[in-house]
């Protein structure tokens, strides 16, 4: 069954840098993307590609319209649940999983609109609330709303979001429909928590990073295994500059680190896809980098 919730109108903020391995929360340099995001919203909206993912004004149809199944379940971790979207493909045979992790603004209606087009893509979709049980009222994203969100994610720590991820992983193994391969994709801050996870959990199949930054520490890359693919915004210097640093460290351990920049696109180009004046390019990126996402999960996820 589909369950619809109250859209959730957030401007792009800039991903929080992924914190150490320890249990500190991760820092929250907001630098903001309220004008940029403002400007892209005057922008006239053309013929939307049913090829590509909504946009942060797309997203909500875009659920509403779905023929996917769609559901909610709460996947145990320790004495906390975390809601959690899930979203079927139709085909016949089993599928592998693909974990979706959200921005600052937590679990919103654009990243369930995301999860929907992986799974219209073939792909079973799990996208977990991070603040699930962190709102006053024990809820979560949806009581927290966008800007409640970006505070509280604050206090998530690298610690929260491993342990998160593997109890999800290991919800993904129970679906009888998957074929036991599990990626993660994320965007923004949940970019550099998907980077994080393929370097803390050798066993993950491959992670996607749109945007999202990488350790700096040697350290941090000491167990990475899983196939990594980073899409970034040439107009993103912040997450951009430790791109050498990441391919130099999983370099060494012979991983595999596809890193691609779209010159003109911004910080969060997918979500905002008409990106105005501060980011032109938004668009174009975002039509070269989905196909590039499919070939990536279909190659390594078979």
């Amino acid at each position: 069954m589909k369950r619809q919730i109250v859209t959730m109108l957030a401007v792009l903020g800039v991903a929080l840098p992924a914190a150490a391995q320890t249990a500190a929360p991760a820092a929250d340099p907001h630098a903001g993307h309220a004008m940029e995001a403002q400007a892209a919203a005057a922008q006239p909206a053309g013929p939307r590609n049913p090829n590509l993912p909504p946009d942060s004004d797309a997203a909500t149809e875009q659920l509403k319209n779905s023929s996917r199944h769609q559901e909610w379940v709460d996947v145990k971790d320790g004495d906390r649940k975390i809601k959690t979207f899930v979203v079927y493909p139709e085909r016949k045979d089993k599928a592998p999983v693909v974990i979706v992790i959200h921005e600052i603004f937590g679990l919103s209606d654009w990243v369930r609109g995301v999860a929907d087009q992986l799974a219209r893509d073939g792909f079973i979709a799990v996208a977990p609330d991070f603040l699930s049980g962190r709102a006053p009222n024990g809820g979560g994203s949806d009581e927290l709303g966008s800007q409640g969100s970006t505070q509280a994610i604050r206090n998530v720590t690298v610690d929260d979001t491993n342990r998160i991820l593997d109890a999800v992983r290991a919800y993904a193994g129970t679906i009888s429909a998957s074929n036991g391969k599990v990626g993660t994709i994320g965007f923004c801050w949940g970019g550099g928590t998907s980077f994080s996870y393929a370097l803390f959990q050798p066993a993950l199949d491959a992670a996607v990073s749109f945007y999202g930054p990488m350790p700096t520490d040697p350290a941090r890359y000491e167990k990475a295994k899983a196939p990594i693919l980073g899409l970034y915004g040439g107009n993103d210097a912040r997450v951009n500059g430790n791109i050498e640093t990441a391919k130099m460290e999983l370099s060494k351990r012979h991983v595999t680190y596809d890193p691609h920049i779209f010159e003109g696109a911004g910080h969060g180009f997918l979500r905002q896809q008409k990106g105005g004046e501060q980011a032109p390019g938004n668009m174009k990126a975002t039509e070269q980098a989905w196909p590039l996402v499919l070939d990536f999960f279909k190659k390594n996820l078979k």
